[in-house]
């Protein structure tokens, strides 16, 4: 299934003189316009501000062609070039099937297609088969003994002296079933030297994808009763025509053929890499550490790397264009689509003494994320209100989330941003949420940048992505910068400015819940990928193999930042603590909102010690809620911050976080695993002369527009930034 009408961008974000360029892909049958708007506010509820989109003249708004485009999933091999087979050679390679599929649907291992000659390894629920075409004439021979999937197994295929062989053996012993094969079948002599297309884990035209691993696959002159338990002897010997040693190079899609054609190549659509291949024995659990442990590639039907889709027209960003969150809105009778993408002001230049940091790396970890909780009132609320109507439950072909596992199991830790992502439309409504609005990151956290408008506060966007690229310089030019509902996924660069930025006064406000979470790794000459290993410990929605914690991009110990030495606390004052279901509660104030310290966050609230506030909100019904983060000396919270508020009244449904666990009843504080289900609203200052406030639940920012805007929790954040921007 693919939507009607929907595109893409080839960047997130863009400043004055620069432009975007728009993909789009169109089923109709009739031109679409295209049209730029501003988005001030993205919630479709009724009970809110409603949606808030604002035309904006441009010069190439106007009708285009309808043309459809196909989505290329689905990762594999290439290399190409000539071959000096002879009349007689051998393949070896090692596979551990994930995914198969039945007969009607064969994934292909391993294909040479040639003028005249071909061969085709391929495998299914039944087992392995190889076919051999010499002039038109085909030729199978195939094993009737199904691989066991998750199993390593070493596959020869030999050709000449007048047969086709195949031969499968188990590299790991299984009790109570034979796993080796055997088949033999007539085959004419020919000579087989000649230029060849390689694929490895697809047919040459990019289809049968083969979901599972690949090892070494390597072909020889000759038929010799030989194994690949030792390939550089192997290479030593002379009689290696072609080995693509998949250990080298794993950072990338590079392909390294070490024979002597040097036949190199590359894989499409990013598989994984750095993966425990047939060697692995747990004695090295960093690929970098033991390469050929790791010498395996991991592939899938749905990999997604770019949708390489042709540039339909392009946005130019004109020099007097305010900083902030755009769209590029598409109609085309009831069909409509809203591709967002944010201005920067120009570079080095700050137009404002607030920067609003879009959390765009977190955006792109969700993107199109299959949520395990779809109800049918899901449908009919999107209906009734007029909002976004795709998700990736209904249409999984743009690529699921790294939350979503591909079809063989193993979860997704590669994101792109080459490709709609349709849970980042405004008016995309993401969770269940009876008391409010359930929505989440761009469309939530325009709560705040509607907020912003409302109350008059100047601000510049930027994003994670601008950030990482340009560090604290980007930073250094502002007094303030202000997170939203949910900035989870941080890289070293990101952390770096932004813990610079405060080290060295700069005010942070953080608006959010189970922010600083997980480490995400980026590449420079591939800068739309995102990685996530979910290495041991942390909410997780699939976990990483073992031996498989270290990402592939940067070679580094992926997983929870807090893993990594750098807990959320240390920047934030306060870190991920509780999770429930998307429902709010209130907080209660704490005597420190009478120290003089802090007194002025609370001037005009109304807030006593004592006294609850925040039980409203388009989010949850309560500013305190769904994600909850708690102060922790022990995990760096300053000595001198104050905690103002805590929540509580939290539902049944809600649990502690499983790094706080060390058994069902006992925690890493010594607290019970109840209590540390609180949200705390922590403030402190640095003795550089910069201050931190952080509000710890991901549903605060739902409140801002309660009663007109006039309420408790948006006089407080009122203080709080007029205080840090003075």
């Amino acid at each position: 299934m693919v939507v009607p009408l929907i595109g893409y961008l080839d960047r997130f974000s863009a400043r004055p003189g620069e432009r975007l360029e728009v993909k789009i892909s169109s089923q109709l049958d009739a031109p679409y316009k295209a049209e730029l708007v501003r988005v001030r506010h993205a919630d479709p509820n009724p009970a809110g501000p409603g949606m808030k989109l604002l035309p904006i003249p441009a010069a190439w708004a106007g009708e285009y062609p309808s043309v459809a485009k196909p989505v290329p999933c689905g990762s594999h091999g290439r290399a190409a070039g000539r071959l000096a087979l002879g009349e007689a050679f051998t393949l070896l390679l090692r596979l551990s099937p994930w995914k198969l599929r039945g007969p009607d649907r064969p994934q292909v291992v391993f294909a040479l297609a040639g003028a005249g000659h071909s061969l085709t390894l391929a495998a299914d629920d039944t087992g392995l088969a190889a076919s051999v075409t010499v002039d038109g004439a085909t030729v199978r021979a195939a094993i009737a003994t199904p691989l066991l999937h998750r199993r390593w197994y070493e596959v020869t295929v030999t050709v000449g002296e007048g047969r086709l062989t195949l031969r499968q053996a188990p590299l790991q012993r299984t009790w109570g079933a034979d796993e080796a094969g055997f088949s033999e079948t007539p085959l004419p002599v020919s000579d087989w030297s000649g230029d060849y297309a390689i694929t490895m884990g697809a047919a040459p035209n990019a289809a049968g994808h083969f979901n599972g691993r690949l090892e070494d696959p390597l072909l020889l002159r000759g038929l010799p009763r030989v194994t690949l338990a030792a390939p550089e002897a192997l290479l030593a010997s002379g009689r290696v025509v072609a080995w693509w040693d998949f250990s080298e190079g794993q950072e990338g899609e590079a392909i390294f053929d070490r024979g002597p054609a040097a036949l190199h190549g590359g894989f499409v659509n990013l598989p994984a890499r750095a993966v425990k291949g047939s060697r692995w024995t747990g004695e090295a659990h960093a690929w970098r550490q033991a390469p050929r442990h790791y010498a395996a590639v991991h592939l899938h039907e749905d990999d997604l790397e770019d949708c390489r889709w042709a540039t339909d027209f392009v946005v130019p960003i004109p020099d007097d264009l305010p900083s902030g969150i755009y769209a590029v809105r598409l109609t085309c009778g009831d069909h409509w689509d809203l591709i967002p993408f944010f201005v920067l002001p120009p570079k080095g230049v700050a137009r404002a003494p607030i920067a609003y940091l879009a959390n765009t790396f977190t955006c792109q970890v969700y993107a199109n994320y299959a949520r395990p909780e779809f109800p049918e009132a899901q449908l009919a609320r999107r209906a009734a209100w007029g909002a976004y109507p795709w998700c990736g439950n209904l249409v999984p072909d743009y690529g699921l989330s790294t939350y979503n596992s591909h079809p063989d199991g193993s979860g997704i830790h590669f994101s792109s941003r080459l490709r709609p992502i349709m849970n980042m439309r405004p008016g995309f409504l993401a969770v269940p949420d009876d008391k409010g609005s359930g929505l989440r990151h761009l469309p939530a956290d325009s709560h705040l940048t509607d907020w912003f408008e409302e109350k008059g506060f100047a601000f510049d966007v930027i994003t994670d992505e601008d950030l990482d690229d340009e560090g604290l310089e980007l930073l250094s030019r502002y007094k303030v910068v202000v997170t939203g509902s949910h900035p989870e996924y941080h890289t070293p660069g990101t952390l770096d400015a932004l813990q610079g930025f405060v080290n060295q006064g700069g005010r942070l406000a953080y608006l959010g819940g189970n922010g600083f979470y997980w480490k995400v790794a980026r590449r420079p000459d591939r800068p739309h990928l995102l990685e996530i290993r979910r290495a041991e410990g942390g909410i997780r929605a699939w976990a990483a193999e073992s031996g498989e914690y270290y990402n592939q991009l940067d070679g580094t110990l992926g997983g929870l930042w807090r893993r990594n030495g750098r807990p959320p606390q240390l920047l934030a004052g306060v870190g991920f603590s509780g999770q429930g279901k998307f429902e709010g509660s209130h907080y209660r104030a704490t005597d420190s909102v009478t120290d003089p310290r802090a007194a002025w966050i609370f001037e005009g609230t109304g807030i006593a010690p004592g006294e609850a506030f925040g039980g409203f909100g388009l989010s949850g019904g309560g500013a305190a809620g769904f994600e909850l983060d708690r102060a922790d000396p022990l995990l760096g919270t300053p000595p001198n911050a104050m905690i103002l508020a805590r929540s509580e009244a939290h539902q049944e449904h809600f649990v502690t976080v499983p790094e706080e666990l060390l058994t069902h009843v006992t925690t890493v504080t010594g607290e019970s695993p109840e209590a540390l289900i609180r949200a705390e609203i922590v403030y402190f200052e640095t003795t550089g002369g910069g201050a931190v406030f952080s509000t710890g639940s991901i549903t605060f920012c739902g409140s801002l527009s309660h009663d007109n805007y006039a309420n408790p929790i948006s006089r407080m954040l009122e203080n709080v930034l007029t205080r840090f921007q003075a």
